[in-house]
Parts: structure tokens; C-alpha cells; sequence
């Protein structure tokens, strides 16, 4: 874990050093969590490394590098023992009641946590000193000093310029105390300031030092990162980054937006990298990133440029998508095959704008006044993220209605490494769009009765037909039109559309199963947990108990056929979500009438970690778990 002031390069630290991972072969997963707060607050990063896959977060950490005091006081108690602390020899005699970012609320828990261990430390070095005795080691690294050498070789004069460079200083102790290859490091240093040589030069020169200081005066951490040979092409990315990249593939040529968290990550992304000359040699359109003056204003103009026969999503989070709604109800009434990209963080209101929730199912299945179709797909990883993001256009189109991606903080702001994705994968069906040369020559049908209640459509401004588009109730032109008959069939025809999903849409793109299907006791989940439960259940299994784990891809239509008759021989059903009300057990008892015997939940804005989901599913597991268990691991 890598923990410091926002602006101090936390982020740019942990790129460096999952990408050093990767380069050696092994696998990452990493964790970002920030203030809403541009400068200053606390952030941290955290990253889990191994030779095989990583699929969640975990609670505990085995080196903690710290760039101030207040990392050290945060996160003291999650190192393991055995781990280590690196941190800067200024802050070692600062006085905990002088940290003043530190609010009130943190003082008096952590007032009672030093209270249940017998603690009184006074500074930063006697927190430290207990550490210690429980086997923790401590690594003080003179940062100011290695700076001082760093603007004497640079010929700087001012130290304020390389003071940035602390979190190199502070990459360049954690790989040498456990002896990594430094040379991945610095490929990894040249990779993230790619283009910049004087900016490369400068945090090589950081490493170095900083390696060499490690190397020669802390020993080591007891344990040896190894690199791992492999041939496999991978990526390593953020989540916002998958879905904007699928959405590339599939074909998007409008996005638009507001500014908001964690969303924005992904509209910034398309507009840095809209791929025009890798575009236009496939013989495609330029992507067009609009950001509106608001959300209403987005999910119009998006509905406005889905109209025209382009495929166009809009992207963003909790209160934008509140915004959003009374367009959404348009885009139903007018059959608009609109994507919504909808990434939930910790409400209601503002909430806490830069953390993790998972509370927002009920509300998209519900969002607009009235009844109509919509799809909603949630995504349990970033692979599963670029490749639901490129489907998405597919259902929008090919059953011409609203489909929501709903996605969460967990998932935006989470990096992996992942074996290549394979655009050739990413099938592009757009449905009953019909060319310029198909228009009748009576009058053009847009909202026509058919059988499936799908009509075919041409793009707005096709020459020789005349498109009507109104938020009133309508006839099959368009034209508004309140008579009951009318009414009732078209409101008949909007709804059936739910029936061909339900039908036509294979169960593998609805529902994950993994394990065995005569186990005992089954876990159901949705979204970002899936690392977590997956994780957690194959130690489980391996350990001789009889457990599965049912992932739901599609909740809106629900696949409720299929997963009654998987639950309905499980002895025992638990349900792991993000949410207090545990949204999908409702939806799941409301649709099947099927009910969860136990709830593991988490609404405290951190995501689930594997050793707290293993340790709730193993108090089940023993018959020992309570009917509500409320997760709250997460600094």
C-alpha cells in the first residue's frame, strides 16, 4: 500500500509499480481510494501481487509505504505481522494530536483501538515502536537527504522541484526490500512518462538512489518478489479504461457527459485516445465526446444521436443518472436504443462522492415514472467490463430500448492485469436498421405493431421518411395519440420486447455459475464482489466444503426461471452484496419467491475483501453465522 496527501503521486507510484509487476510475469490487482478533495486529504493505493491470478482486494497489508504521518496512523494496524513500514525519518517525531487532516470522528475510534491494546503514544516513532513488538519492522528512509542528492546531480538549485519524487524514492526502497529486478521498475518508470525523457531521467535517477540506500542500510523484508517467465500478452488497466475501450470496439461514435465521479474517468479516456487514424484505417467514424452543461442535457443528446443511427451512450453516476431520468422515460417511450453507463458510489445525495457503493439496482429497475423496457447487465470485472460494454449497444439496438451498464467505484477505479482482450470477439449486431433504399412508399411506420413488438427503424434524415419523436403517448407514426385501444396495444408491444430478451438471450450471458451444482450451500452475488465470493469459495472448496457461487450478469429482465431451479436445492442460500436492503435478495425473493437464509453485506464505501468474505462464509459454513452479517474491513 502506497498512502500520502492527494497530489503527492500516490496514483503515479502504483502504476509504476503494478506495471514493474507485469513486466516481470506476475499478476496485479489494485485498489484506488481518495478524498473528494483535489489536494491534500488522505489517499492510498493498494496493490496485491502474486504468481496467479488476483481477482479482489485484501484487507491485510504485508509493506506499507508511507509518505506522511498520517498514512502511518491510518493504516498501522493493517499491516501483518512480519510486514513492514517504510516512512519518511522527518515525520518520525511528529506528534500524532499535531496531524491536522486527521478529523474528529477518526481520533475517537482510534482513541479507543489504542485504548483496548494499552497503548499511549505521544508521536509518530512510539505508535511505531509498538508496531514493532508485534513483529512489524520498520524501514526510515531520509527523503529529504536523497532529495538533496537528487537536485545536486540534476544541477537543481531549488529542492522544490524534485519533492515530487518522494514516491519514486519510496518505490525504490519497497523493490529492494524484496529484492525485485530493479530493470522492470524502470522499464515501468519509462512506460508511465512515456515521452518525456528529461521527466524519465529525472525519477530513474530517484529510483536509483533510493534502491541503492534500501539495499545497502534496511536489509530486507524477509521474502524475494520473484518475476515469472511467461509468453501471455497482457493488459493492465483501470476499469473506467475497459469500458471505454469496449465501447471503442463495438462501434461508439457519441458520448456524452458532465463531470462527475468516478464516471468522468471514462469520458476523459475516450477524448485522450479517440484512435482517429487507427479508426479511419478500419474505415470508421471519429468518436464524438460531448460534455454537456448537465445530465439532462446528456442523456437528450445522446438519445438525439442514437436516433440518427449512430451508436451513442451516455456515461455517470449516482446523482447525474437522478438527472437523468425524466429523459430516460423519453428514450423508453421512444423505443431509443440508448447505452447508459451508470457507475454507483456511496449515496444518498452527494453521499461520499469518491467512494464505493452498490446501492442503486432498485432504483435504475425503477427509474421514470411509468412502465417500460429497459436491460439492465452489471458487470463483476474488467474483463466482463470491456466486453458488457461493447454488448450493450448489441441489446440496446437489436430490442431498440434504454440498456443500463451498471457498474460501481469498486470496479471504476480497480487496476488488473488481464490476458489480451480479443476484439475479434466483439460481434456487432445492430438489429432491424433499415437503409435509405427500404423506405416504403406509403407513409414510414417508426413505432409499427409487429409480433416480437421490435419495428423496423431508419436513422433520422433518411430521405423520403418522416420520423415523429414526442414524450406524449403516440401511434405507430409517431403522432400523439391518448385513445384507449392504441394505448393498450402500444403499451403491449413496448413491454413484449422483455419477452424475446428473456427468450433469446443465451443463459451464459445472464448468469455465472461457478462450482458444483449439488453443493449444500450456494452464494449469490452481483457486481463487484464476484473477486471477493470467487476467491473466498474456491479456498472453501479446497479446504472440503460444498459450496457454489451463482453470479447474476443480467438483472433486469432476471433470468428467474433458471435461477429457481438452481437455488431450489441449495440447503443453505447466501447472498453477498454492497448494500444494506440486499437489493438483489429482494428482486430475487419478489420475481421466484425464493428467499436467502443469510446476508453478508457492506455499505461502510469500501468494497469487499477476500479474507472477510471467507471468514463470513466459513461462520455459515459452520452453522455458526448470524442471519445478517454487516462487513467493515476497509481504512
Amino acid at each position: 500500500m502506497a498512502g500520502g496527501p492527494q497530489g503527492s503521486g500516490v496514483d503515479s507510484a502504483a502504476n509504476i509499480y503494478g506495471r514493474a509487476c507485469c513486466f516481470g510475469g506476475l499478476h496485479v490487482y489494485g485498489k484506488r481510494e481518495y478524498h473528494s478533495n483535489i489536494k491534500g486529504l488522505h489517499s492510498y493505493f493498494h496493490i496485491r501481487v502474486s504468481n496467479r491470478e488476483v481477482m479482489a482486494d485484501a484487507e491485510r497489508v504485508d509493506l506499507l509505504c508511507a509518505f506522511d504521518a498520517e498514512t502511518i496512523v491510518r493504516h498501522i494496524w493493517e499491516v501483518t505481522r512480519n510486514g513492514g513500514i517504510v516512512c519518511d525519518t522527518a515525520v518520525l517525531e511528529t506528534r500524532l494530536s499535531e496531524i491536522p487532516t486527521l478529523p474528529p470522528r477518526f481520533w475517537a475510534d482510534f482513541e479507543k483501538e489504542l485504548v483496548e491494546r494499552s497503548m499511549r503514544p505521544q508521536s509518530v516513532s512510539d505508535l511505531l515502536r509498538e508496531a514493532e513488538k508485534n513483529e512489524v519492522h520498520v524501514f526510515p528512509m531520509p527523503y529529504h537527504d536523497l532529495l538533496k542528492d537528487v537536485a545536486l546531480r540534476l544541477g537543481e538549485e531549488r529542492l522544490s522541484r524534485v519533492t515530487r519524487m518522494l514516491n519514486v524514492l519510496a518505490l525504490g526502497a519497497s523493490f529492494a526490500l524484496v529484492d525485485y529486478d530493479r530493470t522492470y521498475a524502470e522499464r515501468a518508470i519509462e512506460a508511465v512518462f512515456k515521452g518525456r525523457r528529461r521527466i524519465i531521467d529525472m525519477n530513474l535517477l530517484a529510483f536509483s538512489l533510493a534502491y541503492d540506500y534500501a539495499e545497502k542500510n534496511l536489509g530486507n523484508l524477509g521474502f524475494k518478489l520473484e518475476p515469472v517467465h511467461t509468453t501471455e500478452k497482457r493488459v493492465f488497466l483501470q476499469g473506467t479504461q475497459a469500458v471505454a475501450l469496449g465501447k471503442l470496439v463495438a462501434g461508439c461514435r457519441v458520448q456524452t457527459y458532465y463531470p462527475i465521479t468516478p464516471a468522468a474517468d471514462e469520458s476523459e479516456y475516450l477524448e485522450e485516445n479517440q484512435l482517429l487514424e487507427t479508426l479511419s484505417k478500419r474505415g470508421g467514424d471519429a468518436i464524438v465526446v460531448m460534455q454537456t452543461e448537465d445530465e439532462v442535457a446528456a442523456i437528450n443528446m445522446a438519445s438525439g444521436a442514437a436516433l440518427t443511427g449512430v451508436r451513442a451512450a451516455t456515461s455517470t453516476s449516482g446523482p447525474g443518472f437522478s438527472l437523468m431520468v425524466e429523459g430516460l422515460g423519453w428514450a423508453g417511450n421512444n423505443e431509443v436504443p440508448v447505452v447508459v453507463t451508470h457507475y454507483q458510489r456511496a449515496g444518498p445525495g452527494t453521499g461520499m462522492a469518491t467512494r464505493h457503493g452498490q446501492s442503486d439496482l432498485r432504483f435504475v429497475l425503477h427509474a421514470a415514472h411509468g412502465e417500460f423496457p429497459r436491460i439492465v447487465l452489471s458487470s463483476g470485472d474488467l474483463e466482463e467490463c470491456f466486453y458488457d460494454a461493447a454488448q450493450s449497444f448489441n441489446l440496446a439496438e437489436r430490442y431498440q430500448m434504454p440498456v443500463i451498464h451498471l457498474i460501481d467505484k469498486a470496479l471504476a477505479n480497480s487496476s488488473k492485469s488481464y490476458r489480451m482482450f480479443d476484439p475479434q470477439r466483439v460481434k456487432v449486431e445492430r438489429g432491424l436498421l433499415l437503409s435509405g433504399a427500404e423506405v416504403e412508399k406509403e407513409a414510414y411506420r417508426r413505432f409499427a405493431f409487429t409480433g416480437s413488438g421490435v419495428s423496423p427503424r431508419l436513422p433520422l434524415g433518411t430521405p423520403g421518411a418522416v420520423s415523429w419523436n414526442t414524450g406524449y403517448e403516440h401511434d405507430e407514426l409517431g403522432h400523439i395519440c391518448e385513445e384507449s385501444i392504441n394505448r393498450t396495444l402500444m403499451v403491449e408491444k413496448r413491454m413484449k420486447k422483455l419477452e424475446a430478451v428473456e427468450r433469446e438471450v443465451p443463459i451464459e450471458e445472464k448468469v455465472n455459475f461457478y462450482g458444483d451444482h449439488e453443493a449444500a450451500t450456494s452464494v449469490v452475488s452481483w457486481g463487484s464482489p464476484k473477486g471477493a465470493v470467487i476467491e473466498a469459495v474456491d479456498k472453501l472448496r479446497g479446504e472440503g466444503y460444498g459450496i457454489n457461487f451463482v453470479q447474476v450478469r443480467m438483472v433486469h429482465p432476471l433470468p428467474k426461471d433458471y435461477l429457481s431451479k438452481l437455488l431450489a436445492g441449495a440447503r443453505r442460500k447466501v447472498v453477498v452484496e454492497g448494500n444494506y436492503n440486499a437489493q438483489l435478495a429482494g428482486v430475487i425473493a419478489e420475481q421466484t419467491g425464493v428467499f436467502m437464509d443469510y446476508y453478508v453485506l457492506k455499505w461502510s464505501g469500501r468494497p469487499m475483501y477476500v479474507d472477510e468474505v471467507y471468514e463470513a462464509l466459513k461462520l455459515v459454513m459452520w452453522d455458526k453465522a448470524s442471519r445478517r452479517q454487516v462487513l467493515t474491513g476497509g481504512g
